[in-house]
């Protein structure tokens, strides 16, 4: 509780900054509904969840990462339900953005989240310059091209992609950031972090296709079978159902490989494990099983 306290502290920090008097009514609102309220905040978790196993040696600096990530994490839901892309009508069970405020605003919002990340980075991290270069060099890499979220949604656009390259851009890239994130804020080494951050990604965006292959709306609070719809790849498309579970598994298991040993590793691996269980449709888990 103490993490998700933390999180939801540095969002409203946040939203409090970009919407202040003098902000337009409906992009203000229209961020703010992008935030709150969340999901299951997994990214800035597991910033946080690293940032502990490292020491957690500047709480604040760690804060304002998990919180940008998250607040990527949220524009990159406003522009991937954008008519162009998805044509998504809900969200979390609740109207997207462009349905509720309209697309010009939706799109500029978006924008406007993407910049918020960086100023909070930068306001959070203002009494730690020397950490400055990396943070904002891991976070515009895992955001932009050649491999970031972008990239990933750029995908989309192609007439072919491999499965691989695909989960790593639209969704891993995010996770190895929030991995490597945690590790600087703690001033420690980003690199035996990152290999645990792509696991996990690739885990999630496996379990997301599972959701989009085989569960309802109602349980996901979005439209389900987008892939299909729009043609993109999709593990469970290409491999089944129960062979996009074994992949699901494998990353999982090379996700708890990869912590490096530290005073916070189990506690960590507990955190993965029970992640792990929350990810598979239910319907699927009864099949697995």
């Amino acid at each position: 509780m103490e993490a998700a306290r933390r999180i939801e502290r540095e969002l409203e920090r946040a939203i409090a900054f970009a919407t202040a008097p003098g902000c337009p009514p409906k992009i203000a609102q229209a961020m703010r509904d992008s935030i709150f309220p969340g999901g299951a905040r997994i990214r800035p978790r597991l910033a946080l969840a690293v940032a502990r196993a490292c020491g957690d040696r500047n709480p604040s600096v760690a804060d304002s990462a998990a919180a940008a990530i998250e607040i990527l994490h949220c524009a990159s839901l406003v522009h991937d339900d954008l008519p162009c892309f998805d044509d998504a009508d809900t969200r979390r069970g609740k109207p997207t953005v462009h349905k509720a405020f309209g697309e010009p605003v939706a799109v500029l919002a978006g924008d406007a989240l993407i910049v918020l990340a960086f100023e909070t980075v930068a306001r959070g991290w203002i009494g730690q310059p020397h950490l400055l270069l990396p943070v904002i060099t891991t976070i515009s890499r895992a955001v932009g091209t050649p491999n970031g979220i972008i990239a990933g949604q750029a995908w989309e656009s192609e007439p072919q992609v491999d499965l691989r390259t695909y989960h790593r851009t639209k969704t891993g890239a995010l996770f190895t950031a929030a991995t490597a994130l945690g590790a600087i804020a703690s001033e420690s080494s980003p690199q035996g972090w990152m290999g645990l951050g792509d696991a996990l990604g690739m885990a999630y965006q496996i379990a997301d296709d599972l959701h989009d292959f085989a569960a309802s709306s109602g349980d996901m609070g979005k439209p389900c079978g987008q892939d299909a719809a729009h043609g993109r790849p999709n593990a469970a498309v290409q491999h089944g159902a129960m062979g996009a579970l074994r992949m699901l598994q494998d990353q999982i298991d090379a996700a708890v490989a990869t912590v490096p040993e530290c005073p916070g590793g189990d506690q960590l691996k507990a955190m993965i494990a029970g992640e792990a269980k929350r990810l598979v449709p239910k319907s699927l888990a009864q099949s697995a099983a």
